[in-house]
Parts: C-alpha cells; sequence; structure tokens
C-alpha cells in the first residue's frame, strides 16, 4: 500500500491539477484531484477544482455534488458559486441555479461574468425581461463582453425587436468580425438576408487555421444561409453539408437503440387505458407533440392568442417528471411504465401541474410544446387524461430538410446526417400512428400544410377540439405581443400565415434520395 500524500505532494498535486485545467486537459487533473481527494476529501479547492473538471467534461450534476460541498464549507466565495451556478443550469436544475447566481452577484457585485452567468440562467429559464437587466447590467460593467450584447440581441430576438436584435448582432460584428455566436443569431432570424459581403467575410474567417470545431459548426452554418441568400443554392448545399458533417462528429446518436426505445414504448402501452381517479385532471394544459420545425411554434402562437391560453414555450416540467420518477424506481422509462399504478399516474399528475402552476397565474389554460413530449404521450394520457394533445406533423421531405438547416442548441442528434434524419422520422411516423390509433378522442392530427393553406378552416378547428371559444384574434397570430422563446422561429411567426414555406424545392438536386425514401 502507498503512504498517504504529504502535504508538500498534495500541493504539488493540487498545482498541477490547477495548471492541466488551464491547459484543459482533464484526465490530468482529475486523477491529480482524485488522489488528493483520497488522501483529505474534505479539502475544499479541491472538491471544487474536481467539480470545475467535471463541469468542463460535461458531467453536470457530478460538478453540482462537488461544488455543493465546496460551497457548504466556503460560502462567500463568489467564484465557487458562479460555478455551482453552471452546473446545476446545465443540469436543468433552474431554480437552484438561479439561487447561487443571484447570490454570486451579491457577494462580488463588480464581476461582469457574474452577471452574464445569471443573464444566460434567466434568459433559459424563460424570464426574459429580468435576463435583459443582467445582460446589460454586464455590459455596464464590460462593454465590450459579446456574449452579453449577444443575449440582449437573441432576448430582443424572442420579444420580436427583429430592428434591434440586428442592430446588437452587428454592433458584435463590428467588433470581432469572427465571432460566430452573433453571425448564428443574425443568421437564424432567417427574415433577415445576409449580404455578398457577409459571405466573403464569413468564408475569410473560416479559412483561419485553428478554429475550435464547435465554432466551424456555427459558422458554416450561417454560410450556408448567406450563400442561400444569394441563391447560390449549389454553393449552400455544400456548405451546409460540410456544417452538419463537422457537427455529426461532435454528437453522439444510435439509431439502433432509439428504433429500439421506440419499440419499448410501444408494448409498455398497449394495454388497455385503465379508468382514472379523476377524468378532469389536467384540463388545464395543451400538450403539442411534433417533430421539430414542424410548425409547432405557429400553433402554439395562434393558441397563445386566445385570451384563455398562455403560451408556455418549450417547457422541461414533463421530461423532467417522468425523469424524476425513473431515478426513484431505479428504472429507465418505459421500462417502470407497465408497473406502474393508477395511483403513481394520478400522482405524477398532480406533481406535473404542481411545477407549471406558474403558467396559469394569468390565463386558465397553457400549451407544453417540449419536443420531447411525442414519445411521453402514453405518459400523458395516464397523467392527465383531461389534457388535451395536438400532433403537429409536416411534409416528411421538408421537416428532414428544415430540421438538417437548422442548428440545435442541444439534443436532436440524428439532425446532421440525411440518412439517420429519415431513420429518425420513421419511427416518429410508426409512434405517432400508435398513439393516433390509441387514443383518436384525445389527440387532434394537425396537418401545417392544411393549417398554413386554409387557415381559418383550421383555426376554428384546432380551437374546437381545445374547447375554446372561437376568437377571430386567433386568424391574425403575427400581431400577437408575446414571448417566443425559439430564436429559429420568434421572428417567423411575427409575419402573416402563408403557403409559401417550402425550402426544399431549390434542392431537389441534392434531396432526391430523400424524396425516394418516402416515396415522394
Amino acid at each position: 500500500m502507498s503512504p498517504p500524500p504529504t502535504s508538500a505532494h498534495i500541493g504539488q498535486l493540487m498545482a498541477e491539477a490547477g495548471k492541466a485545467l488551464g491547459q484543459g486537459r482533464l484526465d490530468h487533473a482529475e486523477r491529480a484531484l482524485t488522489q488528493v481527494l483520497a488522501a483529505n476529501p474534505a479539502l475544499t479547492d479541491a472538491q471544487y477544482l474536481y467539480g470545475v473538471a467535471c463541469l468542463m467534461g460535461g458531467h453536470a450534476a457530478k460538478a453540482a455534488d462537488w461544488l455543493r460541498k465546496a460551497v457548504a464549507q466556503r460560502p462567500t466565495d463568489a467564484n465557487m458559486r458562479t460555478y455551482l451556478g453552471c452546473a446545476l443550469h446545465d443540469a436543468g436544475a433552474l431554480d437552484e441555479a438561479l439561487i447561487h447566481l443571484r447570490r454570486a452577484c451579491e457577494l462580488a457585485p463588480g464581476q461582469a461574468s457574474n452577471w452574464y452567468n445569471l443573464g444566460k440562467a434567466l434568459k433559459q429559464r424563460g424570464q426574459l425581461r429580468d435576463a435583459d437587466e443582467a445582460f446589460r447590467h454586464t455590459l455596464s460593467l464590460d462593454e465590450r463582453h459579446p456574449l452579453a450584447r449577444i443575449g440582449v440581441a437573441d432576448i430582443a430576438t424572442m420579444q420580436g425587436d427583429i430592428p434591434r436584435a440586428v442592430a446588437e448582432y452587428r454592433h458584435v460584428l463590428r467588433l470581432q468580425p469572427g465571432r460566430a455566436e452573433a453571425w448564428h443569431g443574425l443568421a437564424n432570424l432567417k427574415t433577415e438576408s445576409l449580404s455578398p459581403a457577409d459571405v466573403e467575410q464569413l468564408r475569410q474567417t473560416l479559412r483561419q487555421p485553428g478554429i475550435q470545431p464547435d465554432v466551424r459548426v456555427m459558422l458554416g452554418f450561417s454560410l450556408y444561409r448567406a450563400l442561400e441568400d444569394q441563391h447560390d443554392h449549389a454553393g449552400a448545399f455544400e456548405a451546409l453539408h460540410q456544417a452538419n458533417a463537422d457537427k455529426r462528429r461532435l454528437v453522439e446518436w444510435d439509431a439502433a437503440a432509439e428504433h429500439s426505445k421506440i419499440d419499448r414504448i410501444m408494448e409498455a402501452f398497449r394495454a388497455p387505458v385503465p379508468a382514472p381517479m379523476d377524468p378532469a385532471l389536467g384540463h388545464e394544459v395543451i400538450f403539442i407533440a411534433s417533430m421539430p420545425r414542424s410548425g409547432s411554434t405557429l400553433v402554439e402562437h395562434i393558441l397563445a392568442t386566445h385570451p384563455d391560453v398562455e403560451g408556455a414555450n418549450e417547457i422541461p416540467d414533463l421530461p423532467q417528471v417522468i425523469e424524476d420518477e425513473s431515478r426513484r424506481r431505479g428504472q429507465p422509462f418505459p421500462q417502470w411504465a407497465s408497473e406502474a399504478t393508477t395511483d403513481d399516474w394520478h400522482r405524477l399528475g398532480k406533481d406535473y401541474l404542481a411545477r407549471t402552476a406558474c403558467w396559469r397565474e394569468r390565463s386558465p389554460r397553457f400549451t407544453d410544446k417540449n419536443v420531447a413530449n411525442w414519445p411521453l404521450l402514453g405518459a400523458v394520457r395516464l397523467m392527465l387524461p383531461g389534457a388535451r394533445i395536438i400532433h403537429c406533423h409536416r411534409d416528411p421531405v421538408e421537416t428532414c430538410f428544415s430540421c438538417y438547416r437548422h442548428l440545435f442548441r442541444h439534443g436532436v442528434s440524428y439532425s446532421y446526417d440525411l440518412d439517420e434524419m429519415a431513420e429518425c422520422y420513421r419511427d416518429y411516423e410508426r409512434l405517432s400512428a400508435f398513439w393516433l390509433a390509441r387514443h383518436p378522442q384525445h389527440v387532434l392530427d394537425y396537418s401545417y400544410e392544411t393549417l398554413v393553406r386554409e387557415p381559418e378552416a383550421q383555426i376554428r378547428r384546432l380551437l374546437a377540439f381545445c374547447e375554446l371559444r372561437f376568437d377571430p384574434a386567433c386568424l391574425t397570430p403575427h400581431q400577437t405581443q408575446r414571448e417566443v422563446l425559439s430564436t429559429a422561429s420568434a421572428a417567423q411567426v411575427r409575419e402573416p400565415i402563408r403557403a409559401d414555406t417550402s425550402h426544399s424545392a431549390p434542392y431537389m438536386e441534392w434531396l432526391r434520395p430523400l424524396h425516394e425514401r418516402f416515396g415522394r
């Protein structure tokens, strides 16, 4: 057995760990810190650095556990509070994250990075006014803070102030012409054209050596958009294909595993639905389930125009309830679904309604359009039997290509390869058919193409299904002033509904295999 490290050796290991973290050598840092913590588990600085290493490595929940220990011993350390807040934010514990990020700002009010991290978490939580204030305070401390100004621009986009968003993104690009996040935000507006000069600047930036892989991806998607605005469809598709290939190397996706998961979900929810304890439970909720880029934001915007409905955007509460129950049972979903009793489902439904109570403060009904809802509809029917469910879908080629041309903030890892995208869409189709066959009275099959072709008839149909009285304002949702948290659609839903929304036609030459796969 090796003798325990001496104080001098622990000091040396800590110095090595700090240096390794600064150089991004996470494995080296973790090895050194593991030795230190084995000898002295309560050493605050070691707990702190180990938490930082876990956070840098993408293990947010583990990072939060270690950083909580460090903060408990040194509660007035603003940096520790900030890292704990960031770890909790990345782990999805947004409310707890905000507590620590706000405390970090109180402890070190002159530190711009603390206010920026607070703004980032507030933005994720959908508290846009508070987030905007935090970002602007960051800029008052450091007027050249690019990410804070991009945060201001993103919030302007979500609030529908597109001219201000453009001005803020352009302000960043004047100072830093290669700032990928600003290019991506500007390109993502879709309603604002990029110029030939933008194309040249993007190409020049992409030619620079040593670009980080994730930065290259953002620049590549932006170049695609700029070339499309110049009607150079061959160049645009080449840039898009390269950007997707670059992104695909950065994500993990197992199509076979996902296919098997869909099989397990269908098997778990094949049995007849038992009589619920309260058939009306969940009548306040309108779930919107779809693949990404299938018109769900427009459908939510129409519903949120109604005075009785609050649009909650992509809230995480349903998947979080399911994840918490899976953790409690020690089994992944849907493995435990067939064992759950009526009482269990009722309890989970009440938990969901308690978590979402804030969305019923101004209106009696609210929408939940998280893209993760689609595989959970069987659970929804058992948890919240009174809820209404809208199944939004769009032409498969348009859906697949729309996803392929979009860089998602997280998840949707199947969208960066057209073959994998098509496989995923096939799984989506068969599970959707299963839900519609099982619950025809509770799931509305809603076509995006029909909506934009016959808006009034389809909007009336939508409202009737949701048991909402007709309101003529729903026919002009683009006039509604509300925050739309999807920056990818925020500018588009401010425009009148129109039928000419196809994007695939100019790319037919490159999308022919996709068309053939879906029998088009």
